[in-house]
């Protein structure tokens, strides 16, 4: 059964159904292809990479991301893109970036998302990566066609480039005599030829100051669907003939199954029980009596378990493990003399920060549909990294990449959850034995215990500040939880960062801006408290810190808006302010934060927050995942944490793990900063890390008390 590892590095409805029928075919040709998209023309851009290279996550290179295009006789643009929409608004983006270049309307672009036979391997959805990588790819890839067709109808008429026009997918010459449509022209010969070739490197792209469709707030394309309930998410897929699985999990971690009686499960009817090893799981007509089914082989279950840590010594357990190199391993930089700084500094702070394990509860489990026909499988699944489940699918039972196809539906949320192929895996494994398609649906339970959480960690800092109230010394270690942002923005005189990994007793992987938040919520902290040393406002302390730039920027907006000076003079019994900012993927944050404290509650009243992220693509896609940022990030500070003993998972249910309710949401304060002259990335990750620092810090104006723990702790 699964045990801790180390940490690691869809189709639309309409479109489900344009595809069902060939959903178990792999070797498609170009005829068969462009007979279920309708007449028209294919076209493929590509960098410098081939397509779907096996097991690739893509070259990160702005010239290896392909994206593929159709254009339809009746004006239907078709856009495919590795890329997967889970929640994060690609669907509008790609839709706009298509859109803008070809200079049509949102409406004609369709997207197909994450299918491993039919889109390129644009790379997994992570990492902030569609808006810097994808968006550019597909705009290329857009404006390289556009100005082909335009050279066709220029030579067609006989006339220069420069003379026609684009205007919602017609070409017009200046004198509005001569209009052809798109469509008219991607079957002649020489149209065919110019679009098989290569993107040009330097073809050219609109600048932000032209754009029409990007930079204004298209909803997601297929929002009607999942508002009236008629989209399909991963867990609603239904094949002919499907039967449904359900798999027996071990009682704790790194459990070993000794021995198991199936008779009673195989008496039930319909019931068909396959056993792998330690893989014990049962298909049945319905998914209530594969649970009975998998109830009665629980029953006869004996397993050898071995000892395990609890969350009530995982903080001196992750440090030990590094002490004795398990795994041990360091990254960070280093400037100066520490030593040196601390035994001369005025004043110094020594403290620990701990960060708990928790769980990205996305709104729906991991689920899989697996069908095979014959040697070959297909499987719909939710994942953020479609490429990733089919090497996993590939490896786990000896096939070739032309025989396992992955196809993604829009998901219900990944949170960087998402990156693996368990339930993939395992509703494949369950269908080959039944002979039959297979859904495998996990329980919260199961999300809650068997798939990966964010890190813990244990960070410790010791800093000192000079008589002037300069930082002489910052010597950061983070032990388990990762090295993203681990490095100070701050000007210091001398400075150690390291991380040292441990071996972790959960199962760990990513999580939306992993140890950003982690680095960023001990960093601001101890900010605090340096400032608190050197007798300097928090803002003027971090100020005084950082060079011109964007950093500063988001700095200056926030506490303008915010009105920091008045309300910090404006005090109020149990009431304080905290500040936090930082920077992460690219983009730049800072956020100040109002709480009050009552018997040792936090009430997060309101958080203004101030963002940047180059050109804005999309306004109200953006604000809502700085919203979606904020609200997730008050789980991790004031909520969240897993509580495991013996190896088992003490509060895997909503019941008895706290995520944000409507009634914590605060009033929320947020000012976009479109900086028009710089490239646009992603927008997902960074919001979230000044979060939970901005409320520490302003618990301690409230109370004087300082939190060094996520979740916050006051007692």
């Amino acid at each position: 059964m699964t045990s801790p590892v180390r940490p690691f590095d869809g189709i639309e409805e309409e479109r489900y159904e344009l595809f069902e029928m060939n959903t178990s075919r792999f070797e498609l040709s170009r005829r068969e292809f462009l007979s279920i998209l309708g007449p028209g023309l294919l076209i493929l851009t590509y960098g410098s990479t081939a397509l779907a290279q096996r097991f690739g996550r893509g070259d990160r290179g702005d010239d290896s991301v392909s994206a593929r295009l159709h254009i339809g006789q009746d004006g239907t643009i078709t856009v495919m893109t590795g890329k997967v929409e889970v929640g994060q608004g690609s669907r509008a983006e790609l839709t706009q970036a298509a859109a803008e270049e070809l200079k049509v309307d949102p409406s004609h672009i369709r997207l197909i998302m994450g299918d491993t036979a039919l889109t390129p391997d644009d790379g997994g959805t992570y990492g902030s990566q569609s808006t810097p990588r994808t968006v550019p790819a597909i705009r290329r890839g857009a404006a390289a066609a556009r100005d082909i067709l335009i050279d066709a109808a220029s030579r067609m008429w006989g006339i220069d480039s420069e003379r026609i026009q684009v205007v919602e997918g017609v070409l017009k010459d200046s004198s509005g005599e001569k209009s052809i449509r798109y469509a008219e022209l991607v079957d002649r010969p020489e149209v065919v030829e110019n679009l098989q070739s290569s993107v040009p490197s330097g073809v050219e792209v609109k600048p932000v100051s032209e754009w029409e469709v990007m930079g204004t707030s298209l909803p997601r394309p297929n929002g009607k669907d999942i508002v009236m309930g008629n989209h399909r998410y991963p867990s609603d897929i239904v094949r002919p003939n499907m039967g449904y699985g359900k798999v027996l999990r071990p009682p704790a971690y790194d459990a070993t199954l000794k021995s198991i009686d199936s008779s009673e499960a195989e008496k039930m009817e319909g019931v068909t029980v396959i056993r792998d090893g330690d893989f014990v799981g049962c298909v049945a007509p319905n998914s209530f009596r594969a649970a009975k089914a998998v109830e009665a082989l629980a029953k006869t279950a004996e397993w050898e378990i071995p000892d395990h840590p609890s969350s009530k010594n995982l903080y001196s357990y992750l440090k030990d493990r590094a002490r004795e190199g398990g795994g041990r391993r360091s990254r960070g930089g280093e400037n100066g003399s520490v030593e040196e700084g601390l035994a001369s500094a005025a004043k110094t702070i020594e403290a620990e920060f701990e960060i708990a394990y928790i769980q990205h509860a996305p709104l729906e489990p991991r689920a899989a549909v697996a069908e095979w026909e014959g040697d070959r499988v297909t499987v719909w699944t939710g994942s953020q990294v479609p490429t990733r489940v089919h090497h996993e699918l590939c490896d786990a039972f000896d096939l070739e990449p032309d025989q396992a196809r992955v196809i993604i539906p829009d998901t219900g949320g990944g949170f960087g959850g998402k990156h693996t192929g368990e339930a993939a895996v395992e509703s494949a494994r369950l269908a080959r034995a039944a002979g039959k398609p297979v859904s495998l649906r996990w329980t919260r339970e199961e999300e809650f215990t068997w798939a990966y959480f964010r890190p813990a960690g244990l960070i410790e800092v010791h800093a000192a500040v000079d008589d002037a109230g300069k930082v002489v010394a910052w010597d950061f270690a983070n032990y388990n939880s990762g090295g993203s942002a681990i490095d100070t923005p701050y000007r210091v005189a001398s400075r150690r960062t390291r991380f040292l990994s441990t071996d972790s007793p959960l199962r760990q992987g990513s999580y939306r801006a992993l140890a950003s938040t982690a680095n960023t919520f001990a960093r601001e902290v101890a900010m605090d408290e340096l400032a608190e040393l050197a007798g300097v406002d928090p803002v003027a302390f971090r100020w005084n810190h950082l060079e011109d730039g964007r950093l500063k920027n988001v700095l200056e907006s926030v506490v303008g808006k915010f009105n920091w000076d008045r309300r910090r003079h404006e005090r109020k019994p149990n009431r304080g302010m905290g500040m936090a900012c930082g920077t992460e993927k690219g983009s730049f944050v800072a956020a100040c934060a109002e709480v009050t404290v009552e018997h040792d509650k936090i009430h997060v009243e309101r958080i203004c927050q101030a963002f940047e992220c180059g050109a804005i693509q999309n306004p109200l896609n953006l604000r809502m995942q700085v919203e979606g940022c904020i609200v997730m990030g008050l789980g991790g500070a004031l909520f969240e944490a897993m509580e495991f003993a013996n190896g088992r998972i003490k509060n895997a249910s909503f019941g008895s793990y706290r995520v944000p309710r409507m009634s914590d949401v605060p009033e929320l304060d947020i000012h976009l900063l479109d900086r028009k002259d710089l490239p646009s990335v992603g927008a997902g990750e960074t919001p979230i890390i000044a979060v939970a620092p901005a409320i520490a810090n302003a618990v301690y104006d409230a109370v004087g008390k300082r939190c060094r723990s996520l979740p916050l702790k006051l007692t």
